[in-house]
C-alpha cells in the first residue's frame, strides 16, 4: 500500500507512516543503479544502502520513476525492474515532468531526488557526490541542475563533496553564490569524492552529528529555502591513492573531450573504473555506504530535536 499525492507522487506506506510520526527518514537516489555503477553492483549497493540506513535507526526511501509515477520508497522488485529497463532515463529537473507525463521509467539524479524528497516531507538525503560546474564551463556553459535544486529545496544532502571530474573551485564558489551552506563532517576541507581533500574550505566544520542537526534545523527555522551540503569525506582507508586518482582522471578528461551533456558524467565514471582497474568502484561503494550511515544518524538526530516543519515554499 502507498499514499498518493496528486496521483503523481506515491509514497510507500512505511515511509508515509514514518514521516507522519516524525520518525527519521532518509531519501536515496537511483541514478547510481542505472548509470553510476555497473550491474549487478548497482542493485546490490542500492539494497546495501537501505540496510545501512535501517541499521542506524532510520527508514530508507529510495526514489525512482516507474510507469509515470514518482515512487518514494520503491520495493526490491521495482528496483530490479528499473535496473533491467533497456534505456532508463536519467531524470533531472528539465525532463522530470515530461517523463512522468509520458508514463515513463527513469532513475532520479540528485536534483530530481531532492524535489521528490521535499514534496514527500523528507529532510535528509544521502548520495555519492553532487553535480556541479563542469570543467571548460566558459566554453560549454555546462552546470549541473543539482546546484539549481540545492538553491531551491530545503533538503540536507549528505555527500562526499562533488564528483572529482568537475571543476571543484568553481563548484564551491557557485554554492556560495547560491547561498547553499556547506557543512564539513569532521573536516575543514571540501571533499573531492574519491579523495578526502581538495584544498577548498567548507563554510563550517561540525565535529558531531548533533552539531550538524542543530545547524540544519536552525537553517530551516530561520526561513532559508535552500538546501544544505553535508560534506562527508570518504573514509581514509577507502580513498583512492593520489597517484592512481590523478593519472586516471587526467586520461579520462582528455578522452572525454568530444562527450557532452548528460553523457559526460556516466562516461567519465566508466573510464575511471577502467583506468583504475575497478578501484574507483570500490571507493565509490565505500563512500556511498558511509554517506548513508551519516545521513541516517543525521535523520535520527533531527527527529530527536524535532524534524523541521514543511516551512516556506522553495523560491522559483
Amino acid at each position: 500500500m502507498s499514499r498518493s499525492t496528486n496521483g503523481l507522487l506515491h509514497v510507500h506506506a512505511d515511509v508515509a507512516a514514518a514521516i507522519a510520526a516524525g520518525r527519521p527518514v532518509v531519501a536515496l537516489e537511483t541514478t547510481l543503479v542505472t548509470h553510476g555503477l555497473p550491474q549487478p553492483d548497482g542493485v546490490r549497493v542500492a539494497a546495501a544502502l537501505e540496510d545501512a540506513v535501517r541499521t542506524r535507526g532510520a527508514v530508507p526511501a529510495t526514489i525512482g520513476i516507474l510507469d509515470g509515477q514518482v515512487r518514494v520508497g520503491i520495493s526490491r522488485g521495482e528496483l530490479d525492474r528499473l535496473a533491467a529497463a533497456p534505456n532508463p532515463v536519467k531524470v533531472n529537473l528539465g525532463n522530470f515532468a515530461a517523463e512522468v507525463a509520458a508514463g515513463g521509467c527513469g532513475s532520479t539524479t540528485v536534483a530530481a531526488t531532492m524535489v521528490a524528497a521535499w514534496r514527500a516531507g523528507i529532510r535528509v538525503f544521502a548520495t555519492g557526490g553532487i553535480g556541479g560546474v563542469h570543467r571548460g564551463v566558459t566554453e560549454t556553459g555546462d552546470v549541473s541542475a543539482d546546484l539549481t535544486a540545492l538553491a531551491r529545496y530545503p533538503v540536507a544532502v549528505v555527500c562526499a563533496g562533488a564528483k572529482a571530474i568537475l571543476d571543484l573551485p568553481r563548484t564551491v564558489e557557485m554554492l556560495e553564490t547560491l547561498g547553499v551552506p556547506v557543512l564539513g563532517v569532521g573536516t575543514d576541507e571540501f571533499p573531492a569524492f574519491y579523495r578526502r581533500e581538495s584544498g577548498l574550505r567548507v563554510d563550517r566544520r561540525c565535529d558531531t552529528i548533533n552539531d550538524v542537526a542543530r545547524a540544519v534545523r536552525t537553517h530551516i527555522d530561520l526561513g532559508f529555502t535552500s538546501g544544505l551540503v553535508i560534506a562527508n569525506p570518504v573514509p581514509e582507508a577507502d580513498a583512492l591513492p593520489k597517484d592512481i586518482h590523478d593519472s586516471a582522471l587526467g586520461t579520462a578528461l582528455v578522452e572525454a573531450a568530444d562527450v557532452s551533456g548528460r553523457d559526460v558524467t556516466p562516461y567519465l565514471l566508466d573510464r575511471m573504473r577502467s583506468l583504475t582497474g575497478g578501484a574507483s568502484v570500490k571507493t565509490n561503494e565505500a563512500l556511498l555506504l558511509n554517506n548513508a550511515r551519516v545521513a541516517a544518524d543525521l535523520a535520527v538526530a533531527l527527529s530527536a530535536i524535532g524534524t523541521p516543519p514543511a516551512g516556506p515554499s522553495p523560491r522559483p
